[in-house]
């Protein structure tokens, strides 16, 4: 069975937020002057990127709402309660320099034209349309992708198989005729992998231990492919090795 379309993760998988939210807590710390007390600056980013986690997964959870997540990510990062509207106000300007730091991966654009003849493309995300629509214009590629699909719209995330197969039925295709691209391991290789899609993980850290996917190049038979970089896509896709045929990249 051939693989029609390709299904992406944004954060991470297209988008560099790691940097980018990095570069702008850097920014933003700076500019509240929230170092006074003596804590580094990559203290606080290992703070603030554990606090973003840990918020992450209740509100996948079901636990908090979009909102409801990000003044929480405030008020446990400071220390102290705010109202919404300060919570908020601190929030938003984090955003302004966070957002002063946007980019693609640069593996990004070549994977794109690469496979834009042969494949179709859409988006689904853990997140709300409203963040992730205007971060794909603003980066250039929205129009790139017919459907574009967040968990706050959806009522259900990743790794749920209703996620993944809501992406499949916005393109009118069945799963087995989808591939889905993610950074996430368990939430995007094994949620894909279960959902039924030909799932490939993008490792660009070379991430491993006992929860890791199988080595670079590789799949297993119920697993996702792991990849170093997004060039390696187009030979995976061509290959569909999801059922335990060797890869064509070692």
């Amino acid at each position: 069975m051939s693989i029609d379309a390709v299904v992406w993760d944004i954060d991470d998988t297209l988008f560099d937020y790691t940097a980018a939210d990095r570069a702008g807590m850097r920014g933003h710390l700076a500019a509240e002057g929230l170092l006074d007390d003596g804590t580094t600056v990559e203290q606080a980013l290992a703070r603030w990127r554990e606090i973003t986690d840990t918020q992450w997964a209740r509100y996948a959870a079901g636990e908090t709402d979009w909102q409801g997540q990000r003044r929480d990510r405030v008020r446990v990062f400071l220390g102290r309660p705010l109202s919404d509207p300060e919570a908020d106000a601190w929030f938003d300007r984090y955003v302004a320099h966070y957002e002063g730091a946007w980019a693609l991966f640069p593996d990004v654009l070549p994977a794109l034209d690469a496979l834009a003849a042969g494949h179709r493309h859409a988006v689904l995300s853990n997140s709300s349309l409203l963040v992730q629509d205007r971060k794909l214009r603003v980066l250039g590629v929205h129009d790139r992708f017919e459907a574009i699909l967040c968990a706050a719209e959806l009522g259900v995330s990743k790794p749920a198989a209703e996620a993944f197969h809501a992406a499949c039925d916005a393109l009118g295709l069945p799963p087995d005729r989808v591939a889905y691209v993610g950074d996430h391991p368990e939430i995007d290789g094994r949620g894909a992998a279960d959902a039924g899609l030909l799932s490939v993980w993008i490792d660009r850290a070379g991430a491993s231990g006992p929860g890791a996917a199988p080595a670079a190049g590789t799949v297993g038979r119920t697993g996702p492919h792991r990849i170093g970089t997004l060039a390696e896509l187009p030979g995976i896709l061509a290959a569909d090795t999801r059922f335990g045929a060797g890869s064509t990249f070692g």
